[in-house]
């Protein structure tokens, strides 16, 4: 009974990722109608500053948006941390599917994309966010439907090392072509061995939680 219960606050709290993306993918239509008429691709068009910072004022935006919405559904850090966590990964795969709605973009698995822009371009083929996406809803589910599996603190100190070092290996990966692209060139082949062994080393630890 109070697991259906945690199901059915994730599932609102899921609706509410998803509309997120609505909004989201909706100012990107935009933008792309205005900068990118012909379709989206690299080499990234230049933009006025002023609308670069108002992009980057919205990305922070969403952020808080997410963090608000977690600290005022729970007291405790577990808890927070992880319907944050499950809100930006839904938010991100969500986003893409609307994406494919209004412009049937992406139109591959390969096709190229920038994730974000804090504090430089994030790059990479659109499938490795969602793949990330896929494991973050995996890893906070775990936490908010088997909390009793976990400390108040989520993790032990060597689990969080390797939490950090999964999550330094798949950011290395998103800002390799940061500055290539910033100076209006092609992103160059993306290390897909680095970020498999990141997304790993990063699902290992609650899979044997969730086993345990």
């Amino acid at each position: 009974m109070y697991l259906n219960e945690r199901t059915k606050k994730l599932f609102y709290y899921g609706l509410f990722a998803c509309a997120m993306a609505y909004v989201e993918s909706a100012v990107v239509v935009y933008l792309r109608k205005i900068y990118y008429p012909q379709g989206f691709a690299f080499p990234l068009k230049q933009i006025e500053s002023s609308i670069a910072l108002v992009e980057i004022g919205r990305e922070a935006a969403t952020l808080i948006m997410l963090v608000t919405i977690a600290i005022a559904a729970y007291k405790k850090f577990k808890n927070r941390f992880a319907l944050f966590v499950y809100l930006f990964a839904l938010w991100d795969l969500f986003y893409y599917f609307w994406l494919k709605v209004f412009l049937n973009w992406p139109k591959g698995f390969g096709d190229w994309d920038v994730l974000f822009l804090i504090p430089a371009p994030w790059v990479a083929p659109w499938t490795a966010p969602a793949i990330v996406s896929v494991a973050l809803i995996f890893a906070s589910v775990t936490i908010l439907l088997f909390e009793e599996k976990f400390p108040p603190g989520i993790l032990s100190s060597k689990e969080w090392l390797l939490e950090i070092l999964a999550a330094l290996l798949i950011l290395f990966t998103f800002f390799t072509n940061s500055a290539l692209v910033l100076k209006g060139g092609l992103p160059t082949e993306y290390d897909w061995l680095v970020f498999s062994i990141g997304v790993a080393l990063g699902l290992i630890v609650f899979v044997r939680r969730l086993l345990g």
